[in-house]
């Protein structure tokens, strides 16, 4: 820092107040200062000011699947909110291990090695829920975490379903089945409950084993189509819990001779980037992934800072219309 005040003309008070945004520093004296560090490669040691601040200036989000491509976007969007801020990122994969849950968010957040936790596995760690250090430091996403008090950004996740397979509905379909998620999950029950609403208004059955299900894979895809292309009266068009388990169920109906959408329609839930690769482009609801994430960060800052907060931030989705979907032949 000294080198900077050095080649910029200026204290070394004035070079750290510039690089920290300061109103007190000229714009003048900014642009030295900025262009100094332009010609050096010059970069704030975070560990040295978290030290001299007393914070971290860190932020851990604890993901159930890294491999689950819905949350690479909700990571973008929270890496970009909390960078905007000069906050960094540590990113959790828990592989919904309820123990190594509990270790980490007792290290890294009452430990002091992060400031704030920004949980996507829709559950609080057991070790937080009456540790007096993380009130007012957690903010859940995707999935509303209940009985709580954990301000949350989210989605009508039942709504949007119910608009999916109202989609189905409206094209002719009456034999809808629906391929869900783990049983037991909060979405997987917000999804659920959405299905059964829209064929309850239609006056619609839903047959037993007309809902299947058990992960949001694509391999849990293949084996709920396949039970399903089994019945003596399949249906004439699923609807799935989320893109990954469409993809399969797409996959599966097509080993079987069965064309989508021509003999079978397929609706998907997330809209991730694949969804309009694939053939047929799956017919799906989009979710805001990024800005699901950036409003999360954003919603924990303000935490941080001592501000109020809405309880839970519900954001709109989207249906996407692709060729996945037809009227029954």
């Amino acid at each position: 820092m000294a080198d900077i005040a050095r080649l910029a003309g200026v204290s070394v008070a004035t070079v750290s107040r510039a690089m920290a945004g300061s109103s007190l520093v000229s714009q003048e004296n900014k642009e030295r200062v900025a262009s100094a560090v332009r010609q050096t490669g010059y970069v704030v040691n975070q560990v040295a000011r978290g030290l001299r601040l007393q914070r971290s200036g860190l932020v851990l989000v604890m993901v159930p699947s890294i491999a689950n491509p819905f949350f690479a976007h909700v990571l973008l969007g929270i890496e970009e909110a909390l960078q905007e801020a000069g906050f960094g990122m540590l990113v959790a994969n828990t592989g919904d291990d309820h123990a190594r849950e509990d270790v980490l968010a007792r290290s890294m957040l009452t430990g002091g090695k992060t400031e704030g936790l920004i949980l996507l596995t829709g559950h609080c760690p057991d070790s937080l829920r009456d540790e007096p250090q993380a009130k007012g430091r957690i903010v859940a996403v995707s999935e509303e975490i209940a009985g709580q008090g954990i301000p949350s950004v989210t989605i009508d996740n039942a709504a949007a379903m119910r608009e999916a397979t109202a989609h189905l509905i409206g094209l002719g379909h009456r034999r809808i089945a629906h391929l869900a998620g783990p049983a037991g999950n909060g979405l997987t029950v917000q999804r659920l409950a959405g299905f059964h609403a829209a064929m309850r208004e239609a006056g619609l059955p839903v047959p037993r084993g007309m809902v299947g299900g058990g992960a949001f894979t694509i391999q849990a895809g293949e084996e709920g189509m396949s039970r399903l292309l089994a019945r003596q009266a399949p249906p004439t068009a699923v609807v799935c819990a989320n893109d990954e388990i469409a993809i399969g169920a797409i996959k599966a109906a097509r080993e079987r001779g069965i064309p989508v959408p021509a003999g079978m329609s397929v609706v998907g839930f997330d809209d991730i980037d694949v969804a309009r690769a694939v053939h047929p482009g799956l017919t799906t609801i989009r979710q805001p992934r990024q800005d699901l994430g950036r409003e999360a960060a954003r919603m924990l800052l303000a935490l941080l800072a001592g501000e109020a907060v809405v309880r839970n931030l519900c954001l709109p989705t989207q249906m996407i219309l692709r060729a996945s979907t037809a009227p029954p032949s």
